[in-house]
C-alpha cells in the first residue's frame, strides 16, 4: 500500500478532523457543520449495550477508538499509519498532543487535541498493522469497527474475507467508505465491478446479516478556506449464529 499517510500535513488534518472544536475546523458560519464529529457519529451505530472486546480497524488518530472505550471493556485500535498510532497513543498516555492547524499558505497556529469527555483509556491499546494481514492472536470481538478503510486496501478482499472470523455470532460490524476508489491505492482489478453497496452484499452474505444502510457526511479541513467535504456510506451487519 502507498504509505501516504506519515506526512506532518496529514497528521495535523486528522488531528482536527478526529478532536478539533466547529470553531476550529470550520471558521465560516455558512460552513457544512453537519459534516464534523465523523469518528463519533459511525460508532454511535453500535448497540448502546456494553461489550467485552471491540476491534477498531483504520482507527487513525484514534477519536473513534476512545469513543469505543465507553461501552466496551477492551477496545483494540489498529492503523497502518505508524505516526497516526504514536499520536493516538501519546493521546492515550498523556490525555493531549499538540500540533498545528494550518490556515493559509504557509501560515500556522498551534492547537491541542485532548480526549474525549467520558473516554476510558486504560482500557485502549493501539498497534501498528496491516488490516489484510491481521495476526490470529487478535482473537474475535463483539464489535468491529472500520471507517474510510475498505476503498484504501489493495487487496480489499482479504479483510472482508477475514471479518467472518473476526466477529464474534451475534457480534455487530459497522463499515464505513466513502466509495472513492482510486487506482493507487486499489489496482482496478481488485475494485467492485458493480456498486460498493452491492459488492459489500455479496462479500459478506455468507457470514453476516444486514442490518440497516445510511448516508454520514464527513469533513477534513486543509486550510482556512480550503476543505474535503465528503459522504461516507455507512453499513451495519450483524453476524449470523
Amino acid at each position: 500500500m502507498a504509505n501516504v499517510y506519515e506526512s506532518d500535513q496529514l497528521l495535523s488534518e486528522y488531528l482536527l478532523m478526529h478532536y478539533g472544536s466547529e470553531e476550529e475546523i470550520m471558521p465560516w458560519k455558512f460552513g457544512p457543520k453537519e459534516a464534523i464529529g465523523f469518528p463519533a457519529r459511525t460508532v454511535a451505530y453500535f448497540p448502546e449495550e456494553n461489550c467485552d472486546r471491540t476491534l477498531d480497524l483504520g482507527c487513525a488518530v484514534g477519536r473513534s477508538s476512545f469513543e469505543l472505550s465507553r461501552s466496551s471493556a477492551e477496545v483494540i485500535g489498529i492503523d497502518f499509519s505508524q505516526s497516526f498510532i504514536d499520536a493516538a497513543e501519546t493521546l492515550r498516555s498523556s490525555g493531549q498532543h499538540d500540533y498545528q492547524i494550518l490556515e493559509t499558505g504557509k501560515q500556522s497556529r498551534p492547537a491541542t487535541a485532548t480526549l474525549p469527555d467520558g473516554a476510558i483509556p486504560e482500557r485502549v491499546r493501539f498497534l501498528q498493522g496491516d488490516a489484510m494481514n491481521l495476526p490470529d492472536s487478535l482473537g474475535s470481538f463483539d464489535r468491529v469497527h472500520a471507517a474510510n478503510l475498505i476503498c484504501r486496501l489493495p487487496e480489499p478482499q482479504k479483510l472482508l474475507q477475514r471479518l467472518g472470523s473476526l466477529v464474534r455470532p451475534g457480534g455487530t460490524l459497522v463499515l464505513a467508505t466513502p466509495c472513492t476508489w482510486l487506482d493507487e491505492f486499489t489496482p482496478p482489478a481488485n475494485q467492485p465491478q458493480s456498486d460498493t453497496f452491492s459488492w459489500l452484499k455479496d462479500e459478506l452474505a455468507e457470514h453476516f446479516e444486514l442490518c440497516s444502510q445510511h448516508d454520514e457526511p464527513f469533513l477534513i479541513r486543509e486550510t482556512a478556506r480550503k476543505f474535503q467535504w465528503t459522504v461516507s456510506l455507512v453499513s451495519v451487519w450483524k453476524r449470523k449464529a
